[in-house]
């Protein structure tokens, strides 16, 4: 459990500056992990590992335990003789450093992946091993077939390959065994990059803080293949997807599109299902993030054939029953949106510590459970996460009257914890927030690194609901990462004891 005083950085992989288009497990995030070192931060979170698919979302991949095979580092290939520089040296992976080209990734990075596959020993004992594991034999067949198929929706293949058996399967592996064992293999390299780079990571003092989403896509294996786990029609189309209520922020509610999961079955099996994702994870990070925490207590349904989220309804989901064996695990329950009783039971019965974000805080009510001042124990305090707004932009946009409570807030809190604010522009009340959640109470201060750069609005990582190319598809720049953040960032680790 994260049960000492500790700070870390929220920068996920795909935003690590490199030459080929999107952040890989390579040069440049060993230099982050030195960095993290140097500036005295104890955890690097980092958002869901799987494949990307619709939107570029890594919340909505094609496989809930599968790695994101863009992630394999081009210049490792290289080194271990699998490819040349030439194989690839007027390929494009992106146009600008400072975005992911999810499309010119999509077009581009398997076809070389694909050449370094067939320069790869087959016979290696270790990859040997490795297939006949049959951990990742869903994801390399679903994705045998997707290619297949251009990469259409399951429900759009061939009608012989929309329904599963385990006929088809063996067909699938057996007559396009060359697809079949590349999938694998991306499985394969990107564990053995991953494993080097966290061993490393955990010589410099630093933990890894995973992410796993509560649902997963319809377009996945999982549905495809185990359609019995969620709650479909009898043709596995879907009858109910997930999303969250009307309220202040939007009068129609959200839909997420997921199908929800038919937890009767679950609990039937013992939540098997749920028990080996999580082990999983956990070979993957030392901490472990979950998703919209609350959907265990409750989620709320809608029906698939609705067009808005209005008439949806509250469901019962597992409670504490799911994670009675798992209270050793290190595991941070996103407990943010619609929290009632039931929530704040199961958050008391796992003992998971929650999240504070203080863009939630400044608004003029004392009793905010979001101001430091309100923190009891347990917490993970954040400025702000991958799904909001950069602090600097989320000041910048306020009016006058909003402006005016959060300065207030802002000035009030910290005279509690002793910090000595400075407001007069927006880069220094971004820094003063900065420095308020370092000298909160709580556990652990994690800080996007958009927040600790004051980067406006245009480095946002996600704006929920929407799908567009400015999703998921920020990066930094090598400058960000300069030697007088580094020192910033160790003055307060110092002054605030964490």
């Amino acid at each position: 459990m994260i049960d000492k005083r500790c700070a870390g950085v929220l920068l996920h992989i795909t935003s690590l500056p490199t030459k080929y288009g999107v952040g890989t497990l390579g040069k440049e995030a060993y230099e982050f992990v030195d960095w993290l070192e140097k500036s005295k931060m104890s955890i690097w979170q980092v958002l869901p590992l799987m494949p990307t698919n619709y939107g570029d979302s890594p919340y909505q991949s094609v496989s809930s335990t599968a790695l994101n095979y863009y992630l394999i580092d081009l210049d490792i290939l290289c080194k271990k003789g699998y490819l040349k520089e030439e194989d690839f040296k007027d390929v494009i992976f992106g146009y600008t450093p400072d975005r992911v080209n999810y499309e010119a990734l999509f077009n581009n990075k398997v076809t070389v992946l694909k050449k370094a596959f067939d320069s790869f020993d087959k016979s290696d004992k270790s990859f040997v091993k490795f297939v006949e594991s049959k951990k990742y034999n869903d994801f390399a067949v679903f994705m045998t077939l997707k290619s297949m198929h251009e990469y259409k929706q399951w429900t759009l293949w061939d009608e012989k390959y929309i329904k599963y058996s385990a006929k088809l399967e063996e067909e699938i592996i057996t007559k396009y065994n060359d697809d079949y064992l590349f999938w694998i293999w991306t499985q394969f390299e990107f564990m053995n990059e991953w494993n080097e780079l966290h061993n490393y990571a955990k010589s410099k003092g630093i933990s890894i803080m995973g992410d796993m989403p509560l649902y997963v896509a319809y377009d996945s294996v999982e549905v495809w293949k185990y359609p019995h786990l969620f709650d479909l029609t009898e043709d596995s189309e879907l009858k109910f997807v997930a999303g969250c209520p009307p309220d202040m922020f939007s009068e129609d509610g959200q839909l997420w599109g997921n199908p929800v999961y038919d937890w009767a079955y679950m609990k039937e099996t013992n939540y098997e299902w749920w028990n080996e994702r999580i082990a999983r994870i956990f070979e993957q990070v030392d901490i472990l993030r979950i998703d919209h925490f609350r959907g265990f207590d409750r989620y709320y349904s809608i029906p698939a054939a609705d067009d808005t989220a209005r008439n949806g309804e509250w469901v019962d989901g597992p409670k504490f029953d799911l994670f009675k064996d798992k209270l050793d695990l290190n595991i941070v329950a996103e407990d943010l949106g619609v929290i009632d009783e039931g929530v704040l039971t199961l958050m008391e019965q796992t003992n998971y510590p929650g999240m504070k974000v203080l863009e939630f805080c400044f608004d003029g009510k004392s009793e905010n459970e979001h101001k430091p001042s309100n923190y009891k124990e347990n917490h993970i305090v954040y400025t702000g996460t991958h799904d909001n707004m950069p602090f600097y932009q989320f000041v910048a946009d306020m009016d006058e009257e909003e402006k005016e409570i959060l300065v207030d807030d802002l000035i009030y809190e910290c005279a509690l914890l002793d910090v000595d604010p400075k407001i007069s522009t927006i880069k220094e009340i971004t820094e003063t927030a900065v420095e308020l959640a370092y000298a909160s109470t709580a556990n652990a201060c994690i800080i996007p690194i958009q927040d600790l750069l004051a980067a406006d609005g245009t480095t946002r990582m996600n704006f929920p609901s929407t799908v567009s190319t400015n999703n998921w598809s920020y990066r930094v720049s090598k400058e960000d990462l300069s030697d007088e953040l580094s020192d910033r960032l160790v003055k307060l680790v110092e002054k605030y004891n964490r």
